[in-house]
């Protein structure tokens, strides 16, 4: 029957049964993984895709497990190679794998507490803590979110609101900045000119002198400076704006404060690095990505405020959900959105097991390994590096070659399957990023990737680029 695929009381020891098998084909897999890709091309492998018939059930577990291997975890990106040097995809803590399971199981939704109970209240001390951390202080609060897109998007809806005018709204941000801040200000009907770039310095931060200038400038035009977003970890660089400096313009002119530190957030748990992360007590709102420096599954962020009374910009009250006069608290009154998952009970197992310093310990030494490779790169005159790390990213090129075999060499390594690593533009110029967030990666895996990629950049043009690892 079909009702035997629900879960329940009725059907636990199918529930048991189904997960251990599927346990025990990811701990399979995760023996045979060698690299991080296999390097198969979407026209590899949508013919196998394609054939499954969706309206014939396979009506066993353990087919349907093979079938998977072959259709998604034979050829999936594992982010736990140490080869694997992309993006802000990191290797997950194993508490909070085991939280995915529990929270999946019970299926809590975090909108209000006559469905989730006691995962509001746990969702609530962790924004507190997290918000301690950030030394926000005693009025703060915040919500979980999607991920650090929905953060910035929230955190634009409560500076425009508590700006208390539609009139010449500009926000402020450096030309390193997250494309989610232009995007949300299009979302938010702010208009296309509403995004002013701030340039950089020479360490790929904010200019704090050329922020003062567009300022001064906004005003003098007539129009309102809504918001300033300063980044701690810009996704290319690592670069933490100057917080201070920035929060101090901002009290200046009356503009609220976002801190992006969706990459950065990490450092609220570093024993060696906190300082780096000093300024953010005086935003207004500050984004934290939990799945990418606290070793988190995807999804798990949030927004925090100063101000916890600013959430109301985003409560709407309906009297089948949330009525204005309930006695409950209802997180759907501060989160943009209504269903929702209990992702928070992934930080939630993973402090409780593992502790903050313990995470700290590991994004730290992801740091310390990006500082180590900016060396080995600096003395390595097959490339040119563009900026010393502040976190764990590294943007270089191949010296001496065209962008094309720049690109190509990005491409070819990547169709190998034996790394992965990112590509970015910098100054009209195309570079190769590391994003380190392995600690399992040592200095011997860089120096080889760094091989693959100076081989592949000097190959001639039409040569067979895809090499065996």
């Amino acid at each position: 029957m079909s009702r035997s695929h629900l879960l329940g009381a009725h059907s636990a020891d199918a529930y048991r049964r189904s997960l251990l098998a599927g346990v025990e084909r990811m701990t399979a897999r995760f023996a045979r993984v060698e690299a991080p890709f296999t390097g198969v091309t979407p026209h590899g492998l949508a013919p196998e895709i394609d054939a499954v018939d969706l309206d014939t059930p396979l009506g066993d577990t353990a087919a349907a497990l093979t079938e998977l291997d072959a259709v998604y975890l034979r050829d999936a990106v594992y982010f736990h190679h140490p080869r694997y040097l992309a993006h802000l995809n990191c290797p997950v803590a194993i508490p909070a794998v085991l939280a995915e399971a529990l929270l999946t199981a019970v299926n809590s939704s975090l909108d209000t507490w006559d469905q989730s109970a006691g995962a509001t209240l746990i969702e609530r001390r962790l924004i507190d803590w997290t918000a301690a951390r950030a030394g926000l202080g005693p009025a703060a609060d915040g919500v979980f979110t999607s991920g650090g897109t929905q953060s910035n998007l929230q955190a634009l809806l409560l500076a425009r609101e508590e700006a208390k005018t539609d009139a010449g709204l500009r926000v402020f941000t450096s030309a390193a900045s997250h494309f989610s801040v232009t995007k949300s200000a299009a979302l938010l009907g702010l208009g296309p000119d509403a995004v002013i770039t701030v340039p950089c310095d020479d360490t790929r931060r904010m200019d704090t002198t050329a922020l003062a200038r567009e300022l001064a400038q906004c005003r003098r035009a007539g129009l309102t400076p809504m918001a300033v977003v300063a980044t701690a970890g810009t996704t290319d660089f690592g670069s933490i704006d100057p917080l201070p400096g920035i929060a101090a313009l901002c009290e200046r002119y009356g503009a609220w404060l976002h801190v992006d530190a969706a990459y950065g957030c990490g450092l609220l748990a570093s024993r060696t690095r906190r300082h780096l992360l000093d300024g953010v007590e005086r935003a207004d709102s500050v984004t934290v990505d939990f799945h990418k420096s606290f070793f988190q599954p995807v999804s798990s962020s949030a927004l925090l405020v100063r101000d916890g009374r600013t959430l109301r910009h985003a409560t709407y009250h309906a009297d089948y959900l949330n009525p204005a006069r309930g006695a409950h608290p209802n997180q759907v009154d501060k989160s943009l959105q209504t269903t929702r998952r209990f992702d928070a009970l992934k930080l939630w197992l993973t402090l409780r097991v593992m502790g903050a310093d313990a995470v700290g310990d590991l994004f730290d030494s992801v740091c310390d390994l990006a500082a180590e490779a900016w060396t080995l790169l600096d003395a390595d005159p097959r490339f040119e590096v563009v900026a010393r790390p502040q976190l764990s990213t590294l943007v270089f090129r191949c010296a001496g070659v065209p962008d094309e075999a720049n690109r190509r060499a990005r491409q070819a390594l990547f169709a190998s399957g034996a790394a992965v690593v990112a590509g970015t533009r910098v100054d009209g110029r195309d570079h190769l990023k590391f994003t380190l967030l392995n600690p399992e990666t040592t200095l011997d895996d860089i120096r080889a990737v760094l091989d693959l990629l100076a081989g592949y950049a000097a190959a001639p043009v039409g040569d067979d680029l895809v090499r065996t690892h």
